[in-house]
């Protein structure tokens, strides 16, 4: 293909090249960049260099698009291209073995998407690879990189709303999934932002409402973050989507998710004397996130920094696994 490849740029390549790695990026709706390839072109530190996957169209596709080498075989790329970062964006019941590839091949940080794995014990294989100190693994839970969360974790850290007393956690992601499909899907992000946004492990204790093998219904999820109660809502049966966090604290409320930035703060009631009520701020958020940018950032700077732990770890990716297999075993 005759690709020319800078010195001062660290090649980086990416294994599975579906929608989280390069189509996404043809959706005229999202946040730009929102995949792997378009946060890797966009950034002044590192270059795309190749893209690997089983299917040939994909392959096609990824070639066209991004005007790089494709590869059916992982092991062939990485030793002629030698990356030192590695995006892995297969089905999660590839992720270790591609991650030991990596590792055993050299390099030095592997971006692997959410979850982890596909079970407990690959997930705590993963997160042992990466306690050796190379390869640095960084799991893409993104709302850790979003500056809309950063942002929240500011307020709430800040003590302006005071203590967190609860929190309720809401997932509606499909009609008819099963629910706890969602959750292994897209409750890992919600899972991993109540843990990023509170600093504290979240603990399942018990589950009523639908069984999680029920593709229709609702069930609630009763846990905690340290002593702080948690109610996690999952449900099917709705037209819509609704991924979202609330907060309630001594002094007000914080609620965030999709397309949704609130803070509340307690103030004197205007409908009753002697009472307080809470008023809406106008402290919103505004402006892109840089979700995937500043994702890919820091993989750009652990690369760079030998030594420098992410701010997404297969460490936090590993909680995360904890978490949804101890859901697992109350169905």
């Amino acid at each position: 293909m005759g690709q020319i490849i800078r010195a001062d740029k660290i090649p980086a390549a990416i294994i599975g090249l579906g929608r989280i790695a390069s189509l996404l990026e043809e959706d005229t709706r999202r946040e730009k960049p929102c995949t792997h390839a378009g946060a890797i072109s966009v950034n002044p530190g590192c270059e795309l260099v190749a893209g690997c996957d089983i299917d040939e169209e994909r392959r096609t596709l990824f070639r066209e698009r991004w005007d790089v080498p494709v590869y059916a075989n992982a092991a062939e790329m990485i030793r002629t291209h030698k990356p030192q970062i590695l995006a892995i964006a297969t089905h999660p019941d590839s992720h270790y073995h591609y991650c030991r590839l990596a590792a055993d091949l050299g390099a030095a940080v592997i971006i692997c998407e959410k979850p982890l794995a596909d079970t407990l014990s690959a997930a705590r294989k993963i997160a042992a690879l990466n306690k050796q100190g190379k390869p640095v693994i960084l799991t893409n839970h993104e709302r850790r990189y979003s500056m809309d969360y950063i942002k929240a974790k500011e307020i709430l850290a800040g003590g302006k709303l005071g203590e967190i007393l609860s929190v309720r956690a809401v997932l509606f992601m499909g009609k008819d999934k099963r629910l706890l499909d969602v959750l292994w899907h897209d409750g890992t992000h919600l899972a991993d932002a109540l843990m990023f946004l509170t600093g504290k492990p979240l603990k399942h204790c018990k589950r009523f409402g639908a069984k999680l093998t029920a593709s229709s219904g609702t069930s609630w999820l009763e846990g905690s973050l340290g002593h702080i109660p948690v109610i996690f809502e999952v449900g099917a049966g709705r037209d819509y989507l609704v991924f979202e966090m609330e907060f309630s604290c001594t002094q007000g409320r914080l609620r965030i998710g999709n397309g949704v930035f609130e803070v509340w703060e307690s103030d004197e009631s205007p409908y009753a004397e002697k009472f307080r009520s809470l008023k809406q701020l106008t402290c919103t958020f505004d402006g892109p996130t840089g979700y995937f940018a500043n994702m890919i950032a820091d993989a750009v700077s652990c690369a760079q920094k030998p030594g420098q732990k992410p701010v997404s770890s297969a460490e936090d990716g590993l909680m995360v696994i904890e978490y949804l297999h101890s859901i697992k075993a109350w169905r």
